[in-house]
């Protein structure tokens, strides 16, 4: 697992996004300040409530040059159903051996319903046009991802 700590260099990556078109971390270098975000399942409900925020404040992101990813363990077929259904307006990529996530040390130990198993921790990694990380939100609240989002980006410029 590379570093992540601010400042630092994000690791590089290349995912399938929901339409099966490959999407490179690099091809946002010098052009926008990523909003990456690791989120467990499409369809849930915590994702939903986290996807569609992103979705409603885009207009919002672009005006500090961001652009929002997600990142789930999800195959590409079900990543278009939750785009389709929720009208989602930015790249969810799959991440299915969740070799990216293990990256960026998101896929951990988790306990539910007094169950532990392996899988995503909801995080968020803004990283700036540069390729470096500005801030870390390990975290998260899933409904009000979006404007914690939009705060952290306002005190960012």
């Amino acid at each position: 697992m590379a570093e992540i700590k601010l400042g630092s260099k994000a690791p590089a990556f290349s995912l399938l996004d929901q339409n099966g078109d490959t999407v490179n971390l690099r091809d946002y270098n010098g052009e926008k300040n990523v909003i990456l975000y690791f989120y467990p399942k499409a369809m849930t409900p915590g994702c939903t409530a986290q996807a569609c925020g992103l979705r409603d404040s885009s207009q919002s992101l672009a005006k500090f040059e961001g652009v929002a990813i997600g990142i789930s363990p999800d195959p590409v077929a079900r990543l278009k159903k939750f785009e389709t259904k929720e009208s989602l307006n930015f790249s969810l990529l799959a991440d299915e051996d969740h070799t990216i996530a293990e990256k960026y040390g998101v896929w951990g130990l988790k306990k539910f319903m007094g169950r532990e198993f392996m899988g995503i921790i909801r995080s968020t990694f803004i990283i700036n046009k540069d390729g470096k990380f500005v801030h870390i939100m390990d975290k998260v609240k899933t409904k009000s991802h979006d404007s914690d989002v939009l705060e952290i980006l306002k005190s960012l410029t």
